[in-house]
């Protein structure tokens, strides 16, 4: 049986996730907070340059854009949800769930844009 295509997904990040993003070797998202109970990637690029160029540099000081590629049929197990405007599609991934979540990541996360 031949698997499917992965799905790209994207994820802004502020600069303390992305240090922790290195630290796994580009392969794993951090845990998340006790006041983080879902992680969200998103759908599209333009999404994720929207929220790390508007909110990550505010909160942060700097945003970055992060892409990787999920196993198909480990997102086939959620939902995508709507969050705002028409384009702005993520899956909602409870926070207990991520390490099965960087599990199915395939190869490494990369990061394809900065904002500061």
């Amino acid at each position: 049986m031949k698997a499917s295509q992965p799905i790209t997904l994207w994820r802004p990040v502020g600069p303390l996730e992305l240090c922790l993003i290195q630290d796994s070797g580009f392969r794993a998202f951090p845990p998340r907070l006790p006041e983080q109970p879902i992680f969200y990637p998103v759908l599209n690029k333009a999404y994720a340059v929207q929220i790390a160029r508007d909110w990550n540099v505010k909160a942060d000081g700097a945003g970055f854009v992060t892409r990787f590629d999920v196993r198909r049929e480990y997102l086939d197990g959620y939902a995508i949800h709507q969050a705002g405007g028409r384009d702005h599609l993520e899956y909602w991934i409870p926070a207990d769930d991520l390490p099965s979540f960087n599990d199915a990541i395939v190869g490494e996360i990369a990061v394809v844009a900065e904002f500061r």
